[in-house]
């Protein structure tokens, strides 16, 4: 047990959802003193509101060492917030215990204690004192925080003069100081501009890999995952579905939500001009679940109707992972030669897809537009495709993080004396 920093065992929290009758749930002054008479009348026949449990967590089960650091991936609504509530004591599960070994450090809500009125300065000794910092201990860390958060300037302004943005750095900078054992770390990645989001990131890895701190970290940003966490624990309505290598933990989570088609078919919205009518992906074998095959080129048709005469059409394509990563970007425009004066009717357009892509899944985003670039029509993730790992480099380096692309070039061999 010395080695276990959280164990969690049967842990379970229940919510209890008012509905008054099939009302609004919400009213105002005027509704309620409207609604008084009937409340009385429905008192006194003694009829009672209507009460509906809801499990956001049930029987879930697991236990993290000292020193890991464990990913939570899950749908909004899965139990990951108020599994990291639980943990850091701000509510107490209904069932089952969760014990804490270490000093906790929670970055669940960004700003926590902030008051408005009160200055960046007195903000961080407030805000240090609710996350269980002593005063000593904020006077430490106070010029890293300050220049964590890169609100010198403004340091003594009342934070209600602060943008969003600032306002959302100095919390984070707060909470991302904390000298704690086990830090918490719930979707504050989305914070500030990309510059300081990922100066975030770069903080959490520290305090996950130089400094060995225990860290669980929920994201729906399943490539942050991937890098920070070396396991990874799947959560789907309230119940632990998957425990395991943080691989194939966030592989199992894409796949079940819901596996991306080879085609698609879709009506001319009524006004448009343009637009995409079908989607179809081919490759040397029909499509199926499993996907294409390794190495093997994959073709693309693309059927647009027009409703008038067209000078041009202009076809983009877009390819990224699961995950929402861009790796490829494309456009008929991109041939010097292509075709013009196009009447009014249906139009394929055919691409082929090269055999560069690592095992994984891909999407797809398609866009048509004129030469000015005034967009028609828009397809966005609706339509992707799988490659298998058969003859993939990939198994040979016995590694999953390879990357998105395998690409063939040149080599050459020469015998030295």
């Amino acid at each position: 047990m010395d080695d276990i920093a959280i164990r969690v065992d049967g842990l379970g929290k229940r919510f209890r959802l008012r509905h008054t009758g099939g009302g609004p749930r919400y009213r105002t002054l005027r509704e309620d003193l409207l609604e008084l008479p009937r409340r009385l009348v429905a008192k006194l026949s003694d009829r009672r509101e209507e009460r509906e449990e809801f499990w956001a967590l049930k029987d879930v089960s697991f236990e993290v060492k000292r020193g890991e650091v464990l990913g939570i991936i899950g749908r909004n609504g899965a139990g990951k917030s108020t599994l990291l509530k639980i943990l850091s004591r701000i509510m107490d599960p209904t069932c089952g215990e969760a014990i804490v070994q270490g000093r906790i450090g929670s970055l669940l809500e960004v700003g926590t204690g902030f008051h408005p009125e009160l200055t960046g300065r007195e903000n961080i000794f407030l805000s240090g004192a609710l996350l269980g910092m002593r005063r000593n201990e904020v006077r430490r860390r106070f010029d890293e925080i300050v220049s964590f958060a890169g609100v010198e300037k403004f340091l003594d302004t009342p934070c209600k003069h602060y943008s969003s943005g600032m306002y959302a750095r100095l919390g984070f900078a707060v909470a991302a100081h904390l000298d704690a054992e086990i830090l918490l770390v719930d979707e504050v990645l989305a914070v500030g501009d990309a510059e300081f989001q990922k100066q975030c990131f770069t903080k959490i890895e520290s305090v996950a890999n130089s400094l060995g701190r225990t860290v669980l970290f929920v994201s729906h940003n399943n490539a942050a995952v991937r890098q920070l966490c070396s396991r990874g624990v799947y959560l789907n309505s309230g119940r632990r579905v998957a425990d395991g290598p943080v691989n194939e933990i966030i592989e199992r989570y894409t796949a079940e939500q819901g596996a991306l088609e080879t085609q698609l078919t879709r009506e001319l919205a009524p006004g448009r001009i343009c637009g995409v009518e079908s989607i179809r992906l081919e490759g040397e074998r029909a499509a199926d679940l499993a996907g294409f095959v390794f190495g093997q080129p994959i073709k693309l048709s693309i059927e647009v109707t027009a409703t008038r005469p067209m000078r041009k059409i202009e076809v983009a394509v877009r390819i990224s992972t699961r995950e929402g990563i861009p790796i490829l970007t494309t456009a008929n425009f991109d041939v010097p030669r292509h075709i013009s004066g196009l009447p009014s009717g249906r139009f394929c357009f055919c691409a082929t897809i090269p055999p560069i892509f690592a095992p994984g899944q891909y999407k797809l985003t398609i866009a048509l537009c004129d030469p000015q670039r005034e967009l028609f029509d828009i397809v966005e993730d609706q339509v992707g495709f799988s490659i298998d790992p058969v003859g993939s480099l990939q198994m040979a380096l016995n590694d999953g993080r390879q990357g998105s692309i395998e690409l063939t070039i040149p080599w050459e061999c020469t015998v030295l004396k």
